[in-house]
């Protein structure tokens, strides 16, 4: 039996704290700001044990989801030593259960070196999943496309985040596909050096995200900021937006304000497995996971208890090797969601309609090109 752990954390003070239920349910009618001072207090706890993840193979394996008791606001302004002290405390406390490997959840990957000190104070492998998290976020924002009736090769396709790890690493996938790659970020020397490695037709750089995104019907973003980077008007009629970040980058309104785009969350994963039971909810369908945790997962199944991604690079070939390895094992993209909700094919259907778009047609782009911006 192979054994691995997860980090997870709450991404939201109130509900996500309070959903753990019995005197956490408090956490519901306490103000924000209490509820994250009273969790700062608490130590890394065992949240579930994963049990049933079994390979196509044969192989089997359990794990832990360990709760590290901080908000993405904490992780962005707690001194840097706590918080890694704390990510300490999480993969020691895994290791302590016999888990072999570690992965790190939305922001536990963020922050800091990503991993690179964690993995130096434990005797256990730490990954941060962000591998197969570009390889299910580019496979679904593709296949998304294509549903819209969108040719990428015809197309302009936003990467917002693009100095980040995987956003970095999806426009090196997306180059040599698209028309035409607009590189998002708030550092134009950064995104100088991101573009000048990409085997691209056409770059286009910009610190501004509404210009960043003008005419683009191909979006894939993936910050760290707390808070939304996306709004309604930021986005084209029919175009299809890949949302990695956690929290979102794309603005609540977007859902309620433009039922004519269509919205996908990156790396919705089916985990192999028909006694699968994570005994968690973390607002998922049963026997699904986010694609961070699906690596850790395929790693543990193939026996590989190595620090397979570690530190802030991705690389094109560490993409292909983990989403090999995931396919071997079973692991396969489990359609889309979007704001927490299935999104069906009469959902897609709907909104290429709204957008005044054919059902089944394909889509030609604009020829009036977008000139490059660079807003200081």
């Amino acid at each position: 039996m192979e054994k691995f752990a997860f980090i997870i954390h709450p991404l939201d003070a109130k509900r996500d704290v309070a959903r753990k239920g019995g005197i956490y349910s408090l956490a519901s009618i306490l103000p924000e700001r209490t509820v994250e001072w009273l969790i700062k207090q608490r130590e890394p706890i065992v949240a579930s044990h994963i049990t049933g993840v079994r390979s196509a193979t044969g192989a089997e394996a359990e794990g832990w989801f360990i709760a590290c008791p901080l908000t993405p606001r904490q992780f962005m302004t707690l001194p840097a030593d706590f918080v890694t002290m704390r990510l300490i405390q999480c993969a020691k406390l895994a290791e302590s259960l016999g888990a072999k490997i570690i992965g790190l959840g939305a922001f536990t990957s963020v922050v800091g070196d990503g991993g690179v000190t964690v993995s130096k104070n434990v005797d256990i492998a730490v990954t941060t999943g962000n591998s197969y998290t570009v390889g299910t976020a580019v496979e679904g924002t593709i296949d998304a496309a294509r549903r819209m009736g969108i040719a990428i090769e015809n197309s302009k396709v936003a990467i917002v985040g693009a100095t980040g790890s995987i956003g970095r690493t999806c426009a090196h996938l997306f180059a040599p596909m698209a028309a035409e790659i607009s590189l998002v970020g708030r550092d134009i020397g950064r995104l100088e050096k991101v573009a000048g490695d990409l085997d691209a037709r056409r770059v286009t750089l910009s610190s501004d995200v509404g210009a960043g995104l003008r005419d683009a019907e191909v979006v894939v973003t993936v910050t760290s900021a707390v808070d939304a980077v996306i709004l309604p008007e930021h986005l084209v009629s029919g175009a299809v937006v890949c949302d990695v970040a956690r929290p979102r980058d794309v603005s609540v309104r977007v859902c309620k304000e433009r039922d004519d785009v269509l919205v996908i969350e990156g790396g919705v994963v089916a985990v192999p497995g028909p006694d699968l039971d994570f005994h968690f909810n973390f607002g998922f369908p049963p026997k699904t996971a986010y694609a961070c945790m699906s690596e850790t997962m395929a790693l543990a199944l193939e026996g590989r208890y190595e620090s397979f991604t570690l530190g802030k690079e991705v690389s094109v070939e560490q993409v292909r090797e983990i989403t090999a390895i995931a396919g071997r094992h079973g692991f396969r993209l489990a359609g889309y969601r979007s704001f927490e909700k299935a999104v069906t094919d009469e959902t897609i259907e709907r909104i290429r309609k709204n957008a005044g778009l054919q059902v089944g047609a394909k889509r030609v782009r604009r020829a009036q090109p977008v000139e490059p911006t660079a807003k200081a």
